[in-house]
């Protein structure tokens, strides 16, 4: 298709276009290079949209000449939110509640948004203005408002607000200043804020059909129409049936850009009319953009890999793994606490069936998290358990020899008895057996210990010393030996190995290379013993689950408390060093420093650069402020781009600002991450023990507080400055 059309507005860095002809007007998806201003008349050449009929994809733009404008029509906020006037110029009135600053996805570029009160509801603007000092005096502001009518939608393209597009500041017209500034006000109490609030809402109530797919009584139903689903918020508590067709009557409302109804009373029809859960993948509940239909709310199924299971009073958390991403499915327990889910190992592959809930309705942001709520213990259903080759089954099977061992025993006591009893011609036989008994309950005492230690706390050097002492006891006393990793010896060692005939066991690992060898050294004039296997068998397999839980207990120890990207100490490590501080200061009459430290602009070099050289900055800044601290400080990350730094026992406050002077040089020097030049700075805020307080609370609230206070302080330094961007590149 091809038309004429004015241009009204054009955003470039995300080839946003209104074009209007008189009283008709449509967007258009620049997909050329062609560059237009308002005012052009331009000819379009471009496809449709199926699916959104106010839309065009255009592959061809041409400049005719510059016309006027069209003239903007006067539009009420009943009318935008019922599109009477999409995509056209047109002018309403409003008082601005909000004015804030936000960035394109798309481009490192400001942009104003505001929040405007219309007469009916709220009308969300963009002025393409980066201008922080035009805004003096517009907070609480009666203005009339220039622009291009649209609205803003969900995943799954239901209208949820009112939008302008405005080119300009300009056509921001202040009709009638506020009589008072906003932070002029006279203070309020924080307990008595509600007493000044009023509201008039004249929304009318709404009626819908569909079939109940969630209840949880006393919050809310999810009823569902096809391809169409909503959230029905209620206080109903009456008896629902999942699967009956229902009716549901409320107030429309767009709460955190999903579509609901508030204040909802519900009609079961108690006429079945099931709905069959959408067969999902992690990809399909996640799509990319507005190419493909959301599926919040909708019912639906999805298998994954159970990662870990959470139990909690009011509710059961699986996290699952599908597709290389994670996601949580929850089982309520609000109404029934007793109620359990069904005993789900790790590692095992399941199906859920719930609601899928997602974590943004903008449905131009790609791969957005989501969640399912399960309505009962049938909404899982088990595909797959996990393998059997682990350390439980393994401790099991140990536990089960020993078991098998003992009964052994017992049988082998009471047969001594009889023995005993019947003759006396037998004592010799007897004796001889009783000394065997004991070996063997002193055998078996020694594993009990031994596999006490592995599930203790002693060290693994004694533990493996305890099993070549084992391996020794079982072949009457010669010496043994294992070497691990080729490095570490434990055991009696022969000096004169060529002089001995030496037998040897592996220490295998559940996988991978072998751990390491246990070794037992016999009289060259010896004859080989079957016992010696055995022994040698035992004492391996002992070894390779003393070795293997040690490095299981060593590496979940790590992840608790280190931070897997900067290998430096996590929040969890941070603040169990400072209550110690706490109690040491105390103790000791001293003082010490908590340092919050936030990275400036971050997010730009993620959005420019991708997070993995995000990660590569992270891990630089990570190592040079470390470098700035002496030994027994603690440098830890929180989370994202937020660290903390511990300063013991520092003779003054002037010691701990000289540490965060040379925290703020280090990033003086620019970064270099894979070729590509990055500058940074990091906004700080001190607390200092007792000054700022004495409990971890405090100080947290403290350094945190002036953290923010810097950190704003230097937003607005640099807004009024045109500050430098964030990062440089080098080729």
């Amino acid at each position: 298709m091809a038309f004429e059309g004015t241009v009204t507005y054009y955003r470039s860095y995300e080839r946003t276009l209104f074009v209007q002809d008189d009283d008709l007007a449509i967007f258009v998806n620049h997909l050329t290079d062609a560059k237009v201003s308002p005012g052009d008349r331009i000819l379009i050449r471009g496809t449709t949209r199926a699916n959104f009929t106010p839309y065009v994809n255009s592959d061809s733009i041409t400049v005719l000449r510059r016309v006027p404008l069209p003239t903007p029509v006067s539009a009420s906020f009943d009318q935008l939110i019922r599109a009477q006037f999409d995509c056209r110029l047109v002018t309403t009135r409003g008082i601005i509640h909000t004015i804030d600053f936000t960035v394109s996805a798309l481009a490192p570029v400001r942009s104003i948004r505001m929040q405007v009160l219309a007469d009916g509801g709220y009308i969300n603007v963009n002025v393409d203005s980066d201008d922080a000092g035009s805004l003096e005096d517009l907070l609480d502001a009666e203005v009339e408002l220039t622009g291009i009518g649209g609205e803003t939608f969900d995943g799954k393209m239901q209208q949820t607000g009112v939008l302008m597009h405005i080119q300009t500041l300009a056509n921001v017209k202040i009709l009638k200043r506020a009589s008072t500034s906003p932070w002029s006000l006279p203070l309020t109490s924080m307990d008595r804020v509600l007493a000044v609030s009023h509201t008039q809402d004249s929304t009318p109530r709404v009626r819908v059909h569909g079939t109940i797919t969630y209840y949880e009584p006393g919050v809310a139903v999810v009823l569902q129409d096809g391809n169409r689903s909503i959230w029905v918020a209620t206080q109903t508590r009456i008896p629902l049936r999942i699967g009956d067709a229902a009716g549901a009557t409320g107030f429309p409302v767009a709460q955190d850009g999903f579509l609901r109804l508030a204040h909802g009373e519900i009609r079961d029809r108690f006429t079945p009319a099931p709905v069959t859960p959408l067969e999902a993948t992690w990809s399909t509940l996640s799509p990319s953009g507005f190419e493909r239909m959301g599926h919040h709310y909708d019912l639906v199924s999805i298998e994954g890999r159970v990662v870990a299971q959470v139990q909690e009073a009011s509710q059961e958390e699986f996290v699952l793994s599908a597709d290389g991403k994670l996601f949580s499915a929850f089982l309520g327990r609000t109404e029934n606490p007793l109620q359990e889910a069904k005993p789900v190992p790790v590692g095992a592959s399941i199906r859920v069936t719930g609601i899928c809930i997602r974590e943004s309705a903008n449905p131009f942001i790609a791969n957005v998290p989501f969640r399912i709520l399960m309505r009962s213990i049938d909404d899982i259903t088990v595909v797959a358990n996990p393998s059997p080759l682990n350390i439980r089954n393994l401790i099991l099977a140990v536990g089960m020899l020993l078991l098998l061992v003992f009964a052994a025993l017992t049988r082998a006591w009471g047969l001594e008895r009889k023995v005993r009893q019947k003759t006396a011609a037998l004592a010799v036989s007897v004796e001889a057996e009783a000394a065997h008994e004991r070996n063997s309950a002193q055998l078996e005492q020694k594993r009990s210990h031994i596999l006490e230690d592995i599930n203790g706390s002693r060290p693994l050097e004694e533990i493996l010393l305890q099993i070549t002492e084992m391996a020794s006891f079982m072949l009457d006393g010669v010496p043994c030996w294992c070497e691990i990793g080729g490095e570490a010896m434990y055991g009696n060692r022969v000096a004169d190995v060529n002089g001995h005939r030496v037998e040897r066991a592996s220490i295998h690992a559940r996988s991978g290379p072998a751990l390491g060898t246990l070794f037992a050294a016999f009289d060259p004039a010896k004859p080989v013993d079957t016992r010696e296997t055995i022994a040698l068998s035992n004492g391996a397999r002992l070894a390779a689950l003393a070795i293997e839980t040690r490095r299981l207990y060593a590496d979940l120890r790590r992840r608790s408390e280190f931070d897997l990207l900067t290998d430096i100490p996590n929040r969890f490590a941070m603040q169990q060093r400072l209550d110690l501080l706490i109690t040491e200061a105390q103790r000791d009459q001293t003082i010490f420093g908590l340092i919050f430290i936030d990275l400036d602009k971050f997010k730009p070099i993620n959005d420019r650069y991708g997070h993995h050289i995000g990660d590569l900055y992270l891990q630089e800044v990570a190592r040079r402020m470390q470098q700035q601290l002496r030994e027994g400080d603690m440098l830890a990350r929180l989370g994202g781009d937020e660290f903390a730094a511990l300063i013991s026992k520092a003779p003054t406050q002037t010691h701990i600002e000289e540490v965060v002077r040379r925290i703020e040089l280090s990033f003086d020097t620019p970064f270099i991450v894979e070729g590509f030049l990055l500058r940074g700075t990091a906004s700080v805020g001190i607390a200092l023990y007792p000054e700022d307080g004495t409990t971890k609370d405090k100080l947290l609230n403290v350094a945190d507080a002036r953290m923010y206070v810097a950190k704003n302080d230097k937003r607005k330094r640099e807004e009024s400055q045109l500050g430098d961007p964030p990062c440089e590149v080098s080729a």
